[in-house]
């Protein structure tokens, strides 16, 4: 997981902060959302209040982080924040990099990694 600039080089706005960088990670979460997670989580989303609370919590948290680092004056952020749901990779990054609690999507991602079995190998190491 690697965790970017705000703005790309020539100052164009880049909203996503978290991504994935492990091969074995990345073909996981792909399968994931492959089997219609993604659309899954956007009706829970309609669905469960308390769970879209949760992810508009996890937007907010993410745009302080980011405008922390640099404003960018609009309040775009990650993988379809606060209204649906698009990118797993995205989300589990941003949940390996804050930690559990913060977006429930990325945890929600991750549990279901570990349900498949977490992969081995130097890439996919936690501490």
């Amino acid at each position: 997981m690697v965790r970017t600039s705000p703005r790309l080089e020539d100052g164009t706005p880049f909203p996503t902060l978290y991504y994935l960088t492990c091969p074995t990670l990345n073909a996981m979460v792909g399968r994931i959302e492959a089997a219609g997670t993604m659309r899954e989580m956007t009706a829970r989303l309609a669905d469960d209040p308390e769970f879209a609370e949760r992810y508009r919590r996890a937007h907010e948290s993410y745009l302080a982080e980011r405008d922390a680092i640099e404003p960018l004056g609009h309040s775009v952020t990650a993988g379809g924040m606060p209204t649906r749901v698009k990118c797993l990779h995205v989300h589990l990054a941003h949940t390996l990099a804050r930690g559990p609690g913060v977006n429930p999507v990325g945890d929600e991602t991750l549990r279901l990694v570990r349900a498949d079995g977490w992969p081995s190998g130097e890439c996919a190491h936690r501490d």
